[in-house]
């Protein structure tokens, strides 16, 4: 069976299973059965598949089709120009998360510390842009924490230490900068989610329950008192939570707060800092 055949048959299969882009997915799949990069794929797909690949194939099929996320069958999602690994201990790092990244790097920044860091995704793609400085991923997850190490260590980024902290309950020190993309998904949206993330990536990173607001009261009444006089706080939020942690931040006193929006012009981050 040459890889043209084998896709063939896949992309029947995905679509069976309600895989909203069943070709992508398989091609995706494929590329990683051969052990090659999904940009090589169409100079191999005449060739045939070695039993070994056909066999790593099926199995990832049949995991996608149980809707396991692609980037945990694979282990690994792109993010800001790097691949990080993932796991069902983490969140699967989504582009709209980009958003925090890019805003963070508008001014430069010595000290960072990531609350809820999970695969370490924002905390690392931070420090790689910004040489000599320095930050702190936190989690209360030590699974999570596990591979947020092992993608720092395989990034080959020094400055990131990390510490299990049930939000800033754990921290000491003062940063210039605090970013977070903490749970935020109501009780009440968990059921419209789609199968891969309501059945596979770690509810504890998905939704503290109730309105969705829980983390962020947490982080407003206690990342100030880590924060350096003028430096930033930055967490990501849902579309229709802006007014909401706008108003807790103002609360205890932050001030120069503004909201900004993902590429799709949905409210996606909240940025505060302390006064001077």
């Amino acid at each position: 069976m040459t890889g043209n055949e084998a896709l063939r048959l896949a992309v029947p299969r995905l679509k069976a299973a309600g895989i909203d882009d069943a070709p992508r997915d398989a091609r995706l799949l494929l590329a990683y059965a051969l052990h090659i990069a999904p940009d090589r794929l169409t100079l191999h797909l005449t060739d045939a598949l070695p039993p070994q690949a056909q066999t790593r194939y099926d199995t990832a099929l049949a995991a996608r089709e149980r809707r396991q996320p692609v980037a945990q069958i694979i282990g690994q999602r792109r993010f800001w120009r790097h691949a990080f690994t993932v796991t069902p201990d983490v969140l699967d790092p989504r582009p709209d998360t980009e958003t925090l990244v890019a805003a963070a790097l508008e001014r430069r920044f010595a000290r960072l510390l990531d609350l809820g860091t999970g695969s370490g995704c924002i905390l690392l793609s931070l420090l790689i842009d910004m040489p000599g400085a320095s930050g702190i991923g936190s989690d209360i997850s030590e699974p999570a924490l596990h591979v947020a190490r092992h993608n720092a260590a395989t990034l080959g980024v020094t400055r990131a230490s990390f510490v299990q902290s049930n939000w800033c309950t754990s921290i000491s020190g003062r940063f210039d900068l605090i970013v977070s993309n903490p749970p935020y998904i109501t009780a009440a949206e968990m059921a419209d989610l789609s199968p891969e993330v309501r059945e596979w990536e770690p509810h504890l990173a998905l939704t503290p329950g109730g309105d969705g607001l829980h983390a962020y009261r947490q982080i407003a009444v206690q990342a100030p008192a880590h924060l350096m006089p003028g430096g930033r706080l930055m967490v990501e939020i849902g579309p229709t939570q802006s007014a909401a942690v706008t108003a807790l931040f103002a609360a205890q006193g932050l001030t120069q707060i503004t909201t900004r929006p993902d590429l799709d012009g949905r409210d996606r981050v909240v940025t505060a800092q302390k006064p001077d």
